[in-house]
């Protein structure tokens, strides 16, 4: 038999209540108002006789969870985009803010990387040094490094080298005082193509690294001016 969950008030309050809020009160009541629905049907499943009240209990933690929960699009993070997109302008790489509140850059190979190599190149050289400038100054921020290759030579190269890549640009900043331990890094070889790999603008475009900044939300809400 189906058993339906009543989700306490105070979710759909929080929800409700975001149209009066500023970005920063909202994006947090969003996240308590959803972990407080997981918690109720959590909370609700896992109940023995009383369900009314472990869905309740359920609601309370998980208002907690979802509020400190993901990342926050602060006025630092406003001011580190705009930064960035200045350090950016002529170079053909993307700087854009991602719907959970991270701060995306977009490297393609011809503004970062020869083709089969993982050595950062004089232009984007010039974008780290002032990217590694605004790191700096927000510290607060996780920065996480992605590395993609085209499809041609086969995993066995793709794979280590959308790695390599991704490191090298680490150990660029790591070099220019961004503290290695906000940084971490993967590769994808060329499994996440954003183009088709059957033509050179395609392969030029799925070549590339990709950064991602964001700012957690429990960070945010300590230092939040």
């Amino acid at each position: 038999m189906v058993k339906y969950v009543v989700v306490p008030a105070v979710s759909l309050a929080l929800l409700a209540g975001c149209a009066n809020m500023s970005e920063t009160q909202s994006n947090t009541a969003k996240g308590a108002g959803i972990g407080a629905v997981a918690g109720a049907v959590l909370g609700a499943a896992t109940a023995g006789g009383n369900k009314g009240k472990s869905a309740a209990t359920g609601a309370a933690i998980g208002a907690g969870v979802g509020a400190i929960g993901g990342y926050i699009w602060s006025k630092r993070m406003e001011e580190q985009k705009a930064k960035m997109e200045q350090a950016t302008q002529g170079t053909g790489i993307d700087v854009a803010r991602t719907p959970d509140n991270q701060i995306k850059v977009q490297i393609p190979s011809d503004a970062g990387f020869d083709v089969g190599r993982a050595a950062v190149k004089p232009q984007l050289a010039g974008v780290l040094d002032k990217f590694a400038q605004s790191m700096r100054d927000h510290a607060a921020t996780q920065i996480r490094i992605i590395g993609h290759t085209d499809s041609t030579g086969g995993d066995a190269i793709n794979n280590p080298l959308s790695f390599e890549r991704a490191a090298s640009t680490r150990d660029y900043l790591v070099a220019r005082g961004v503290a290695a331990n906000r940084i971490t890094i993967d590769g994808r070889g060329s499994r996440e193509p954003i183009a088709s790999n059957e033509t050179e603008s395609g392969r030029a475009q799925n070549r590339r690294v990709e950064i991602f900044v964001a700012e957690p939300q429990q960070v945010a809400q300590g230092t939040a001016r």
